[in-house]
C-alpha cells in the first residue's frame, strides 16, 4: 500500500505541475481556420515575417519601410491611417527623439469614452528584428482588427489603434500621444501588447493610479480562455529596469490599461535572435486570444469610470481559472488562521498526535533546508559564472541554458530536502514536522498582511496545510489514503507556487535561483506528509541523479552555436580635441571576433565620457589606443548666446555631416537648466531643474531630422563644461574601417552602443 500510495502521490504531483504550466496557454491547433471572422494565425505570421526580415530601429531605413507596410495594411482594412510626427522627450531616460507614430480609428456609435489598442512597432537599436518585441503586438493588431472588422457591425466605442514609435527609447512615441494629440483626452482604457522575450504565457499586467477591483471585473469579465495573471506581479513587474508606454498613460494621462506581455526565452530579447522564427506560436495565440476576447467586450463596454475603491488579490487557481478576494480579507484570513493553527496544537498536544519536543525537533531540518537550500543555490550560481565566465556577456543574466539549470536547481534542492529530512524519517510522530514550515508561512502571510497585500494569496497553500493538519490529528487514516489525501489537498498550492518557481529566474535572470530555492522548500515544508516515508526516501535518489545529469547538460550546452549566439561588441570611440583614438569592448571574455582588434597591448577599463548609457550600467571592460581617422563631426551653430540681468540665454543647432544615429550630452559638473528646449519641445514643462554630473540628453535621429536644435537659459555664474558624443551604428561599413564580419555564431551584443563609431568632444560656447 505505501509504495502504491509513494506512486500516485507522485503521479499526481507531476500531473498538477504540468497543468499548472499547461493551463497558462493555448496549444497549438493543426486545423487551419478558414472563418473569415476569426483570427488567423497564418495571416499574423505572414505579416510578422515581412516586418521583421531585419533591424528596424528608429532612423534606419528599414524602420520605414516597416511603417509604410503597418500604414499599407491599415489602408487595405478600409481604415484612414494617420502618422504623428512629433519630438518628444522622457527626463527619466534623458532620451528624446522626433518620433512618428501610426494611428488610426474606427468610429464608434455612441462613445463617451474610446478604446485604445496599442504596441509599438520600432526595434531595439541596434541589432534587434524585434519579432516578439514588438511586432508580435502589431501582428495581432493587424490581424485582429481584420478579423473584427469582417464581423461588420459597428462597435459602440470609437477604437483607436496606436502603433507607437520610439518604445524602446524611453516611450517617446506613447509620450508624444499623451501630451500632443487631441485624441489621447478621450482615451478610457489602453489595452497594451508587449513581449520581453520570444516565448512562454502571455501576462496580464494592470497599470492604475488608483485601485483594481473594477479592472480586474471587466478583465475576467471578458472572458479570456487563458488568463495568468496575479497580484504580486505588478510588483515585480514595476522591479524590472524597463516600463512600458502603457505606463506614460498612467503617469501622465491617468489613464488605465492592461499590459498583456510574455517574458519566456528571454536570453531572446532586443537580440539579432528575437526573430521570425523563434517567436513561440503558441504564444502569439495567447496574445490573440487575450485581443479577441477583450476587443469585444471592451468595443461595447462602458469606459467612463475605471475606477475602484477597493483592491483585490487575485491568482491562478485550479478549475475556476482566477481566485479573487478583497485586500480587505487578507489580515482577517490571516489572523483566522493564526488562531486555527494555535487551536489545532492545543488539540494536537492534547490527543498526543503531535508534542512540544518532535514540534521543536521539527523546526531543524526546516530551517537547516531553508538555508542551505537558499545559500547552495545562491553560491552555486556565482560558481557556475566563474567556471563559465563567458555567462556575463549574456548581460539579460538568462543564458540559453537557463531552463536545464533551473530544472537542476529544482531537483538539487529536492536531493538536499530529501538528505535533510531523511534523518526524520523515524518520526514517531510525522505531523511534529508540519508546525515549522505553518509557523513561517503564517509569519510571512503577516508580513505580508502589513507590507504587501498584493501577495495575499500566499494564505491559500496555509489553508491547506491546516486542513491536513486537522486531519492529521483528529483523524485516523491509513499511512497510503493519508498520503493520497494530503497531496490532494495540496493540489492548490502547487498549482500556484510551480510557475513561479520558473518565473522568477527566467524574468530576473538566474542570480534570483535562490528565490526558486526558498519556494520550493516552503511548499516542500507544507508538503512534508505526502513525502514522508518511515523506510526510507526512495526519491531521494532519482532527485539527485537528476540534478547532476541536468547540471551535465547545462554544462554541454554552456557554448554557443549558430542557434544561441555568442554576444560581442567592438566600438571605435574618436576624441576629436587631443586627436586620440580608442577601440572599445563590453565583452568579458574575447573571442575571435574581438580578438582580430584586442590581440595585444590592450588594457582593462573604460574610457571617459564614452561609456554610453546603459540600462545594465555596463562599461568597457577593455579598451585599446589606436589610429586617428580624423573623421568629421557635426557642425554647432550658435544660434543665441545673450546675458540678461542674471540669465544666460543659449540656443545651439547641431548639423551632421554624416549618418548620425545619436547625440548623447554629458555634463561634467551640476547645471540648473530652465526653459529647456529640443526642438522646441519644453522638456520638464519648461520648469527648472539641476542636470547632476552625467548624461542629461541622448537625442535620437530619426527619419525626418536633418538637424538638432537646443535652447536653455543657466544662471550667468554657472560655469558649462559639456562634452558632445556623436554616434552612428556603421563601423563594420565605414571605409575607414576593416573589420571581419562576425560568424554565424556571433550577434551584437544587446542594451549597450554597438558597432558603432563615438566622435567625443567638448562644447565651446
Amino acid at each position: 500500500m505505501n509504495k502504491f500510495s509513494t506512486i500516485v502521490s507522485t503521479l499526481l504531483i507531476l500531473g498538477v505541475i504540468f497543468w499548472s504550466f499547461s493551463s497558462l496557454k493555448p496549444s497549438i491547433n493543426t486545423s487551419k481556420n478558414t472563418n473569415e471572422t476569426s483570427f488567423s494565425l497564418d495571416n499574423a505570421l505572414h505579416h510578422l515575417k515581412n516586418i521583421s526580415t531585419k533591424a528596424h530601429y528608429v532612423g534606419s531605413d528599414e524602420h520605414k519601410n516597416v511603417q509604410n507596410y503597418i500604414v499599407t495594411e491599415l489602408q487595405k482594412m478600409g481604415l484612414e491611417p494617420q502618422i504623428q510626427t512629433q519630438t518628444a522627450i522622457n527626463k527619466k531616460w534623458f532620451a528624446a527623439t522626433t518620433a512618428e507614430n501610426i494611428i488610426a480609428k474606427i468610429k464608434g456609435t455612441n462613445s463617451n469614452k474610446a478604446l485604445l489598442l496599442l504596441t509599438h512597432y520600432d526595434a531595439n537599436p541596434h541589432s534587434s528584428l524585434a519579432a516578439s518585441d514588438a511586432g508580435s503586438g502589431v501582428v495581432t493588431i493587424l490581424e485582429g482588427i481584420r478579423a473584427f472588422l469582417a464581423k461588420g457591425t459597428t462597435p459602440k466605442n470609437d477604437i483607436i489603434i496606436l502603433i507607437s514609435d520610439a518604445e524602446e527609447l524611453g516611450l517617446l512615441g506613447a509620450q508624444a500621444f499623451v501630451d500632443q494629440h487631441s485624441w489621447a483626452k478621450n482615451v478610457g482604457l489602453v489595452l497594451n501588447f508587449e513581449a520581453r522575450g520570444s516565448g512562454g504565457p502571455s501576462y496580464m499586467l494592470m497599470e492604475t493610479n488608483g485601485k483594481n477591483s473594477k479592472l480586474l471585473s471587466e478583465f475576467l469579465a471578458t472572458k479570456p480562455n487563458f488568463p495568468a495573471a496575479n497580484s504580486l506581479m505588478y510588483s515585480i513587474y514595476k522591479k524590472l529596469p524597463n516600463d512600458t508606454d502603457l505606463t506614460v498613460f498612467r503617469e501622465s494621462g491617468n489613464i488605465n490599461g492592461f499590459n498583456f506581455a510574455f517574458i519566456g526565452d528571454h536570453f531572446d530579447y532586443h537580440t539579432a535572435q528575437d526573430s521570425y522564427e523563434r517567436l513561440d506560436r503558441e504564444t502569439l495565440l495567447h496574445q490573440a486570444d487575450y485581443f479577441t476576447t477583450s476587443l469585444n467586450y471592451f468595443a461595447n463596454a462602458s469606459l467612463s469610470n475605471l475606477n475602484s475603491e477597493e483592491d483585490f488579490v487575485y491568482v491562478n487557481f485550479p478549475f475556476i481559472k482566477m481566485l479573487t478576494f478583497p485586500f480587505s480579507w487578507v489580515k482577517p484570513l490571516t489572523i483566522g488562521c493564526l488562531i486555527v493553527f494555535i487551536v489545532l496544537l492545543f488539540f494536537g498536544i492534547s490527543l498526543n498526535k503531535i508534542d512540544a519536543k518532535g514540534i521543536f525537533k521539527g523546526f531543524v531540518p526546516f530551517l537547516i533546508s531553508l538555508v542551505l537550500c537558499g545559500l547552495i543555490s545562491f553560491g552555486l550560481w556565482q560558481l557556475l559564472q566563474i567556471i563559465h565566465p563567458q555567462y556575463k556577456d549574456i548581460l539579460h543574466g538568462f543564458t540559453y541554458n537557463g531552463y536545464q539549470y533551473i530544472t537542476a536547481f529544482v531537483f538539487l534542492n529536492l536531493w538536499l530536502l530529501f538528505t535533510i529530512y531523511k534523518r526524520s524519517a523515524k518520526e514517531l510522530k510525522p505531523t511534529n514536522l508540519l508546525v515549522a514550515p505553518l509557523f513561517f508561512w503564517l509569519i510571512i502571510n503577516l508580513i505580508i498582511a502589513y507590507t504587501l497585500k498584493g501577495a495575499g494569496f500566499f494564505i491559500i497553500p496555509v489553508i491547506s496545510a491546516l486542513l491536513i493538519l486537522a486531519i492529521a490529528i483528529f483523524l485516523d487514516l491509513k499511512e497510503g489514503s493519508k498520503r493520497i489525501l494530503f497531496t490532494i489537498l495540496s493540489i492548490p498550492t502547487l498549482y500556484i507556487f510551480a510557475p513561479l518557481v520558473k518565473m522568477f529566474p527566467v524574468g530576473l535572470g538566474l542570480k534570483t535561483v535562490f528565490v526558486s530555492a526558498i519556494f520550493i522548500v516552503l511548499v516542500f515544508g507544507l508538503m512534508i506528509l505526502s513525502f514522508h516515508q518511515k523506510k526510507a526516501f526512495f526519491t531521494q535518489k532519482i532527485s539527485g541523479i537528476l540534478a547532476i545529469v541536468f547540471f551535465g547538460l547545462a554544462t554541454y550546452n554552456s557554448g554557443f552555436s549558430t542557434e544561441n549566439k555568442k554576444p560581442n561588441s567592438i566600438v571605435y570611440i574618436q576624441n576629436s580635441d587631443d586627436k586620440t583614438a580608442y577601440y572599445g569592448t563590453y565583452n568579458t571574455i574575447l573571442d575571435a571576433y574581438t580578438k582580430q582588434i584586442f590581440n595585444t597591448d590592450y588594457s582593462e577599463g573604460g574610457l571617459e565620457n564614452a561609456d554610453t548609457k546603459s540600462k545594465y550600467n555596463t562599461r568597457f571592460k577593455f579598451a585599446k589606443k589606436t589610429s586617428f581617422k580624423n573623421i568629421e563631426s557635426a557642425n554647432l551653430i550658435t544660434d543665441l548666446d545673450t546675458i540678461i540681468g542674471s540669465k544666460r540665454f543659449l540656443e545651439l543647432t547641431l548639423l551632421p555631416t554624416r549618418k548620425v544615429n545619436k547625440f548623447e550630452f554629458i555634463t561634467k559638473n551640476n547645471i540648473s537648466l530652465h526653459q529647456f528646449k529640443v526642438n522646441d519641445v519644453l522638456v520638464n514643462d519648461g520648469k527648472k531643474y539641476k542636470a547632476k554630473p552625467g548624461t542629461f540628453l541622448i537625442y535620437h535621429f530619426g527619419n525626418n531630422d536633418k538637424e538638432l536644435t537646443i535652447s536653455f537659459t543657466i544662471d550667468v555664474n554657472e560655469k558649462l563644461d559639456i562634452i558632445l558624443n556623436e554616434i552612428s551604428y556603421d563601423l563594420l561599413t565605414n571605409k575607414n574601417f576593416n573589420i571581419k564580419p562576425r560568424t554565424q555564431e556571433m550577434m551584437p551584443m544587446p542594451f549597450v552602443t554597438n558597432d558603432a563609431i563615438i566622435i567625443s568632444k567638448k562644447l565651446v560656447f
